[in-house]
Parts: C-alpha cells; structure tokens; sequence
C-alpha cells in the first residue's frame, strides 16, 4: 500500500512537462468547466453537461473549424483553374508558383489554414475526449478543482433519467455510428471528382479512398469506441458530429453566397 502511495506521489511530481502544460492549460480547466455545469444543471444531469461542455469547445473552436473547411471548400472550387496554371506554365514551376499564390490571394484562401487549424483544436479535443474517459464522476476530484469551483451536491448518471452515462449503451453507441455516417456523407458530398491526368487521377484515387473509409469504416470504429468506452464518450460523438453536420451546412452556403457574389463582380468588371 505504501509503496503504491509513494509510486503515485512519484508520477506527480515527476510528471514530464508537456503533460503538465496539458493539464494545466486544456485537462483542467474542461474538467472545471465540467462540474461547474454539473452543479448548476438541475438534478445533476452528467449527460446534460457533457453535450453542453461539447458544444462550448465546438463554439469556441468554431471560427478555426470554419477557416479549414472554408479552406477545404475554396481550393475544391480552384482546382480546375489550378489544373489549368498547370498547363499554362508547364515546365515552369517558379511562375506556376507565383500564379498559385495569386490565385489563392484573389480568392482569399490560406492553403495552410487547414493545418494550423488541426494543430490547434487536437489538444483541445483531446482534452475533452480524456476528460469523459478518465472522470467518471461517481466522485468528485477535488484536487483538480479550482477555488471558485461550485462543489455539485447532487449528480445524476443516468441521461434524462434513460441511460447511465459510465456504462456501455448499445443505442448510443449506434447513434454515434450513424451521425459520424451522416457527417462524413455530408462533407464529401459533392467533392470534385478526379482528374484524367496521372497526377490528379492519382490523388483522385487517393482521396476517393479516404472518403470510402471515412463514410462506410469510420462509423464503425466510432461505434465501437463508443460502446466499449462508455456512454458519455458515446454522448461526446454524438453530439461533435451533430454540431460538425451544421458548421458543413453554414460552410457551404457561406461559400456558395461567396463565390457567387465573386462571379458576379468579374462579369460586372468584364461588361
């Protein structure tokens, strides 16, 4: 028993400095946020919470989900335009270059949007994600709260009173197959479709089988992870996609208003 004590107090306080950073910065404060919304929420509702913490993140994350998938959007609309720079300055690639990069600055898009984006929201979800798997909130840890912190005195693990949050559900885990399916089919609907050159047929190929596994094996890894984790992570999936369906949709018509306008100044210009 002591040596266990004195093995946990080592990993404390021998902790490596990226994980303390991580918990200091994402883990803890997600876990505060969390049982602070536990305490206020009537009857407690743990899975109440857990949508709502989910859907903060997503709103808070949202301005940079929005630039990547604006980014992802634009350069699908660009590509034929791309393709034809190719053609135009073959063999050439220093001007092939330089009209890339104007053609991204006339259409406003940062082809490298989409990675700063990911770099910045894998923490974040990552945070979120080991929250639900690692609390189960049949107790409360106290030493990761702050002072301000409220204390729940009530905490209900059963979602409305249906399903116990730190047990397997069998339908939640489908529903979250089934959004993830609903999701991905959104996203990828209406992608460009590949080019007849080797280069672009190659990466059509390439891209028609990640959206395959995306659409059709993703879901059911999804499925599985929710169910063998626990409902709350199942709740997390589900509602991640839900909100990810919508910020797709806003995305597109967005986009589509966007482009639109566009087209319509450059026959304006043209006339």
């Amino acid at each position: 028993m002591l040596s266990s004590v004195a093995n946990s107090k080592y990993i404390q306080y021998n902790r490596p400095v990226i994980s303390t950073l991580f918990h200091a910065v994402f883990y803890n404060p997600i876990y505060n946020a969390l049982v602070a919304l536990v305490s206020i929420i009537p009857g407690g509702d743990v899975g109440v919470a857990v949508i709502i913490i989910t859907i903060i993140i997503r709103l808070i994350l949202l301005p940079f989900s929005l630039s990547a998938a604006r980014t992802q959007r634009a350069m699908r609309h660009l590509e034929p335009k791309l393709k034809e720079l190719k053609e135009v300055h073959k063999g050439d690639k220093e001007k092939e270059a330089i009209a890339t990069l104007e053609l991204y600055r006339e259409a406003k898009v940062n082809p490298f949007a989409s990675i700063l984006t990911i770099f910045i929201q894998i923490p974040v979800l990552l945070a979120l994600y080991w929250v639900f798997l690692y609390e189960p909130f049949t107790k409360i840890d106290l030493a990761r709260l702050y002072g301000f912190t409220p204390v729940p005195h009530v905490i209900a693990l059963h979602f409305l009173g249906l399903v116990a949050v730190n047990s397997k559900s069998v339908a939640l885990a489908l529903i979250a197959g089934f959004t993830q399916y609903v999701q991905a089919h959104f996203a990828l609907s209406g992608t460009s479709a590949a080019g007849k050159d080797g280069v672009n047929a190659g990466r059509g190929d390439f891209q028609k089988m990640m959206g395959t596994q995306l659409k059709y094996v993703f879901p059911f890894i999804i499925a599985a992870i929710s169910y063998t984790t626990g409902a709350a992570i199942a709740l997390y999936f589900i509602t991640t996609n839900l909100v990810g369906v919508a910020q797709e949709w806003y995305v597109r018509r967005s986009l589509a208003a966007e482009f639109a306008a566009r087209e319509a100044r450059l026959e304006t210009n043209a006339g």
